[in-house]
């Protein structure tokens, strides 16, 4: 989320920084980056008329040199964000996002390019990747209008969707497939009884990790399933209970095309930056993140600072 204060930090300075550099340095080891990007990136368009909507986030087009320097390599923008400045800001943010030579899913100019996911190669592997989102509705793509992939996951994962994983998972020219669903509620410290259904399914589909946000707190993870990544950059007013000012960065090793083991980063969130994450910090994110994980059947060890989950489907290969 680059927009609001952010926003402002970045318009003031746009050298300013808000990644610390050991937070920094992890994700540009990665061979590949995909997030979430929840704001628009424009300088044009108005707010969209819901008279319900507290939250408005659009960062300055300079915001697309934060994502370059960090190294993302795809980002997602099916979120409840992306058409908060409207069409004509949903669209600058993908042209200027693309140009910059990263990869947009789960937003188009119509509901095909929207629903289409994009193949990126990295170190000799060929990621599909495919963005959706539960909510809302009046964000969707349409035929003749721009828009986000929707999907209401709360009543069924439609076969549009399924078949899209499927057709990707079968495709030669794609070793790994990764779905990234923008669901659930916000501010909940477990994924619902919907989402858990959608995942099995996504899984059953075909997708090789799924990996979704939605609730700005991380959850647990189960075998190939990571629920919810929780935030990574935010102004957001800080849940005493949930803590979302504490997070984890996810990285996930795979081999071939197999998911072999989750590495997660503890992070500290403050307001329009963020930095590795302390030691009492450490502590009490790892003890949410075990038991989140025991919750789903995943055991958790800790190794070098890091939170480690192996995933069976490794070990079995």
């Amino acid at each position: 989320m680059l927009g609001r204060l952010v926003a402002e930090r970045l318009e003031a300075d746009p050298g300013t920084e808000l990644f610390a550099p050991g937070v920094a340095a992890v994700v540009r080891d990665a061979d590949a980056c995909v997030l979430n990007l929840e704001c628009a990136v424009s300088d044009r368009g108005e707010r969209w008329p819901d008279p319900h909507k507290p939250f408005f986030f659009r960062a300055p087009p300079v915001a697309v040199d934060v994502l370059v320097d960090l190294g993302v390599d795809a980002v997602t923008m099916a979120n409840n964000h992306a058409l908060d400045y409207g069409h004509e800001a949903l669209l600058d943010t993908i042209d200027l996002v693309a140009g910059a030579g990263i990869a947009v899913v789960g937003a188009g100019r119509d509901e095909a390019e929207a629903r289409r996911p994009r193949v990126i190669e990295r170190a000799g592997t060929r990621i599909g990747i495919v963005g959706v989102t539960d909510h809302p509705a009046d964000y969707a793509a349409g035929a003749d209008h721009p828009g986000v992939a929707y999907a209401d996951l709360r009543r069924e994962t439609p076969r549009w969707l399924l078949d899209t994983v499927t057709d990707l998972h079968a495709d030669p020219d794609v070793d790994v497939v990764l779905v990234t669903p923008h669901w659930g509620p916000n501010m909940v410290e477990a994924p619902l009884a919907h989402v858990r259904r959608a995942a099995a399914e996504l899984l059953d589909a075909g997708a090789t990790l799924v990996a979704g946000h939605s609730a700005h707190v991380f959850h647990g993870v189960a075998e190939r399933v990571l629920y919810d990544l929780g935030d990574f950059i935010d102004d957001y007013a800080v849940d005493p209970v949930l803590r979302n000012d504490r997070g984890l960065l996810f990285v996930v090793t795979i081999e071939g095309d197999v998911p072999v083991r989750l590495e997660a980063v503890p992070l500290a969130l403050e307001c329009c930056h963020t930095r590795r994450a302390d030691p009492d910090e450490s502590a009490w994110i790892g003890r949410r993140f075990h038991r989140a994980c025991a919750a789903l059947g995943a055991q958790v060890h800790e190794h070098d600072d890091r939170l480690i989950v192996e995933f069976r489907s490794g070990a079995a290969s």
